[in-house]
């Protein structure tokens, strides 16, 4: 098998076995193409050698490619060179030897609690879209989700009797995450206004668009920011940033670590501790206000 049939294979791999999102898959796939593209078409994978990893990762870096996107590349090729391996295509990894560029992490950037309470109470809820509107908004803060997780959520995974919601995060993997009074009223109202839309007896999903069928990641991004336009938040904002924004905030109020961990759905604690990065100022607030010798 050439080159190009065993990226294929990989990618199969990926989606079949890994149950890889789409956008996941396509990143793979354009960092795969990269290493096709600077190699012979005829090439014996077994004969890709740490020479032609470095040569490819340095012609990128020349190209404008950044050190982030490069470091994702060399993550991709490990996974697929690892897979090589298993598949006994080629004898060792020719990655193994390559160092991960060290990079500097970006903190993200949150809405202030005014920010999030102005944008989440503007819609009209006596109208059927801003209550469909509303629900969105304030399930994806409460509960802290991805958007493909809020946009995917099924009316069968929302438990209001318990206010827990179970998103299907990464890797097809759900986890069930706590769901406050204010989110859990709006749902219900929602549900109620559901029931009568024209689709409702053949779509799962919770958040019907009033076309029918479920919202796009690009439908609900283009839903959020007309709101925060409306609303007069200033502040950038994205369908993650309510995310961030969740996270920060929960920590700025005392939230466990290891429990916001579980609740964004996150593998590594690490990924969870930049949070608290944001949350400088709130730690040192508390410990001038609590610490017996913080002053004179």
């Amino acid at each position: 098998m050439d080159l190009h049939g065993w990226i294929d294979a990989y990618l199969d791999h990926l989606r079949v076995e890994r149950a890889l999102s789409r956008n996941t898959l396509e990143a793979y796939a354009r960092d795969l193409s990269r290493l096709a593209a600077c190699l012979p078409e005829d090439v014996d994978v077994a004969r890709i050698d740490l020479a032609g990893i470095t040569d490819l990762l340095k012609k990128s870096l020349d190209q404008g490619l950044s050190a982030r996107s490069t470091a994702r590349m060399l993550s991709s090729l490990r996974g697929f060179f690892r897979f090589l391996v298993r598949e006994r295509a080629t004898p060792e990894d020719p990655t193994r030897l390559v160092d991960r560029p060290r990079l500097p992490r970006k903190l993200p950037r949150v809405l202030s609690f005014e920010e999030v309470e102005r944008l989440l109470v503007l819609p009209d809820l006596e109208r059927p879209r801003g209550l469909l509107h509303a629900a969105m908004m304030n399930v994806m803060y409460a509960c802290g989700l991805r958007v493909t997780e809020l946009v995917t959520l099924g009316v069968s995974d929302v438990d209001l009797e318990r206010g827990l919601v179970r998103p299907l995060g990464k890797g097809g993997k759900r986890r069930i995450v706590p769901m406050g009074e204010v989110a859990i009223d709006l749902v219900t109202r929602w549900l109620a206004v559901r029931a009568d839309h024209p689709h409702a007896a053949r779509s799962k999903v919770l958040f019907l668009s009033p076309r029918g069928g479920g919202f796009t990641r690009q439908g609900f991004w283009k839903l959020l920011k007309r709101n925060a336009a409306a609303a007069g938040v200033t502040t950038p904002i994205s369908p993650h940033k309510l995310r961030h924004s969740f996270a920060t905030h929960l920590l700025a109020r005392g939230a466990d670590l290891r429990a916001v961990q579980a609740m964004l759905g996150h593998a590594d604690l690490g990924t969870t501790e930049i949070y608290t990065r944001v949350n400088r100022d709130h730690v040192r607030r508390a410990y001038d206000a609590a610490h017996p010798r913080a002053r004179r």
